[in-house]
C-alpha cells in the first residue's frame, strides 16, 4: 500500500467541497493514455449527482483505437466525455457546446423563471500533471478576465472568465490518499502524475518492459532495435551501448532512456490502461 498524500491536496479537497454548490458542473481531467488509472476515486464522492464532463487529455499521445473505446466506456456509464488535445487545439471548441447540452434542463428551467441568459459555470479538476494548465491557457488565449472572488473561494482557487459562455474555476490537482492497486500507480508514475522516487526506478522499468512484450512489441524493437524475448539485462545494456552510454548504474539508466522517451512521445502512441475493444 503506497501513501501518498501531501497536506496541500487534503487542504485542496475540503475547498473543493466548500465551493462545489456554486459550479453548474464539473470538467473532469482524465490522462487518454491511462483514463481509469488518473481518476481519483474521491472524486466520486465529492462530486455526487453535480453533471461531470470527463475530458480525455493528452489524446495525440494515445493509442486511438483504446481511447474510442474509453470514450464508449464512459458514455455508457452515464457521463459526458470527450477526447482533446490543449496543445493542438483538438476538440477544444467542442467543450462548452458539449457543457450548454448537459445543462440544457437546468439552463431552460431559469429561463423559464424568467433568469437572464448566464455563462455555466465550472470547475477544473484533475491529478497532478493531467493537462489543466494547459487546457486552460488554451482556453484563455488572451480574452479572459478574473471574474473576482466569489462565497467560499480561497487564494487557491480562481474564478476565471474564458468568454461570455464559460466561467472556470481552476482547482490545484489532488491525488488520493493511497494507491492500493500496484498497477494504477505504476502507471501514474510512468505519465509522471506521481514522483518516480515513490516507487523502485527498477521496478517500474521492469513492469514497463513487459508491458511492450504484451502490448507494444512491434513499438519497442522499431525504437531500441532490440529483441524482446532477451533478458532484461540484455535489453538495457544493448540500449545504453547504442547511445554510447558507459556507466556501472547502466540498468537504471536504460529504464529513465525508455520512460522519458515514452513520456515525449518518441515511441509512439501508448495507453497504459487497457479496457475491452468491443467488435
Amino acid at each position: 500500500m503506497i501513501q501518498w498524500f501531501p497536506g496541500h491536496m487534503a487542504k485542496a479537497k475540503k475547498e473543493i467541497v466548500a465551493i462545489l454548490p456554486l459550479v453548474d458542473i464539473v470538467f473532469e481531467l482524465a490522462d487518454a493514455r491511462i483514463p481509469a488509472s488518473s481518476q481519483n476515486p474521491m472524486l466520486a464522492e465529492i462530486i455526487q449527482k453535480k453533471p461531470r464532463l470527463i475530458l480525455l487529455t493528452k489524446c495525440d499521445m494515445a493509442d486511438s483505437t483504446l481511447t474510442s473505446a474509453w470514450e464508449r466506456y464512459f458514455q455508457d456509464s452515464g457521463f459526458g466525455v470527450l477526447a482533446i488535445d490543449a496543445i493542438s487545439g483538438y476538440n477544444i471548441k467542442k467543450i462548452i457546446p458539449s457543457a450548454r447540452e448537459m445543462l440544457k434542463d437546468k439552463f431552460n428551467k431559469e429561463r423559464a423563471l424568467g433568469m437572464k441568459v448566464r455563462p455555466i459555470r465550472a470547475m477544473i479538476l484533475g491529478i497532478p500533471n493531467v493537462g489543466k494548465s494547459t487546457l486552460i491557457n488554451r482556453l484563455v488565449q488572451r480574452r479572459a478576465a478574473a471574474v473576482g472572488n466569489r462565497p467560499g473561494v480561497t487564494r487557491a482557487q480562481q474564478w476565471i472568465r474564458i468568454n461570455p459562455n464559460l466561467e472556470l474555476l481552476d482547482t490545484p490537482g489532488i491525488l488520493w490518499p493511497k494507491f492500493a492497486d500496484q498497477t494504477v500507480a505504476m502507471h501514474l508514475a510512468l505519465t509522471g502524475a506521481v514522483k518516480s522516487e515513490i516507487l523502485s526506478f527498477v521496478d517500474i522499468g521492469e513492469y514497463f518492459l513487459d508491458f511492450f512484450r504484451q502490448y507494444y512489441s512491434k513499438l519497442f524493437i522499431s525504437r531500441y532495435k532490440a529483441d524482446l524475448n532477451l533478458p532484461n539485462s540484455e535489453i538495457t545494456a544493448r540500449i545504453v551501448a547504442d547511445r554510447g552510454i558507459i556507466q556501472d548504474d547502466y540498468y537504471e539508466k536504460a529504464f529513465e532512456i525508455i520512460i522519458n522517451d515514452f513520456q515525449n512521445m518518441r515511441i509512439g502512441r501508448i495507453t497504459l490502461d487497457r479496457i475491452q475493444i468491443s467488435q
